[in-house]
């Protein structure tokens, strides 16, 4: 098991970052899809919980079968997938990736945000902290990210944001920033399999790290088109986006379950909390030997999805998802 904690700041408040991470998931998400590979959204519902209260709970399957080497889609099942549960109690959220065909291997990441520059080392204090956990700084502007994921128009060192001003960001901006949060995130990778536990474990946490930073830098150079939306807004587009992503990969809106009545936590099975930057549906790296990439500073491509700045269509999918139905409210 190796343990991590990763702090990456952004020039947001919490509540703004809420709204920001959930549009900036299902956006991804939608890009990262195609016919037969990437995520499939099962279950996405209100969850109550005995200790923090109300919150969301979300199931997905990353489908990465295709994304294998030869070698390795000989020995796997011919669907292979990666389950993600989340359990979100904003500003509290947990989520945990498991792997059927990989029952030693789990990724369980535990989020805490609050404003400030990353300065909390108690945030997770009410847990046993083990001294040789790491902190690691992640650096949305300044730190380099893999060549193939450059986009000049996202790169946060010349990014501003028409609608609130804030973008350019040069090194040492996290000092003189206003305002400004930090997503604290503990993650903890197991792969216990003698021989290969140490090396896996280094390298999955290495993935991580890039989801995480290409994640967070998608997330703020997108900001224009998710700062006006509201939580509703940005839940009716999360359904939408869910839909035309399944149909992407061709599963079908059914298998979405949207339910406005909040499930008791005894429905439940898995820790209290919530969803988080989501797992890469890059190949998983980890089954073969992992190689250097050439970094270069910056973000990664994207689409375009519906204009969130135009009331009048912030819920109409481009002609490509003509195939939609009406949408329903949460």
């Amino acid at each position: 098991m190796l343990v991590k904690e990763y702090r990456i700041c952004m020039p947001l408040t919490v509540e703004e970052y809420r709204i920001g991470q959930l549009y900036m998931i299902s956006k991804h998400s939608h890009e990262q899809s195609e016919r037969g590979e990437g995520v499939e959204v099962v279950q996405n519902e209100p969850y109550d919980d005995p200790e923090h209260g109300s919150g969301q709970f979300t199931e997905k399957r990353i489908y990465l079968n295709n994304k294998l080497p030869s070698w390795a889609r000989a020995v796997v099942p011919k669907i292979f997938y990666v389950t993600e549960k989340a359990w979100n109690y904003y500003p509290y959220t947990i989520t945990e990736y498991t792997c059927s065909f990989l029952p030693k291997f789990s990724i369980h990441i535990e989020s805490k945000y609050e404003d400030n520059t990353g300065n909390n080392d108690n945030i997770f204090g009410s847990q046993p902290r083990e001294e040789e956990t790491e902190v690691c700084f992640v650096d949305i502007a300044c730190d380099e990210i893999p060549e193939r994921h450059y986009k000049e128009s996202e790169d946060l060192r010349h990014f501003k944001s028409k609608k609130t001003d804030r973008g350019n960001l040069q090194e040492g901006w996290i000092d003189t920033q206003d305002p400004i949060m930090c997503s604290y995130k503990l993650v903890t990778v197991k792969f216990e399999v003698w021989g290969l536990q140490t090396r896996v474990e280094q390298f999955v946490h290495k993935v991580i790290r890039d989801v995480l930073l290409l994640g967070h830098r998608q997330a703020f150079a997108w900001v224009d088109e998710w700062i006006d939306m509201t939580m509703e807004e940005v839940r009716e587009y999360e359904r939408a986006t869910q839909e035309a992503t399944n149909l992407k990969i061709g599963t079908f809106p059914p298998a979405i379950s949207i339910s406005e009545t909040p499930l008791p936590s005894s429905t439940r099975n898995g820790p209290n909390s919530a969803p988080s930057t989501p797992l890469s549906t890059e190949a998983p790296d980890f089954l073969s030997v992992p190689k250097e990439r050439p970094r270069k500073k910056s973000a990664p491509e994207t689409l375009t999805l519906p204009d969130p700045g135009r009331r009048d269509s912030l819920f109409k999918l481009p002609s490509f998802f003509s195939w939609n139905s009406s949408p329903q409210p949460e």
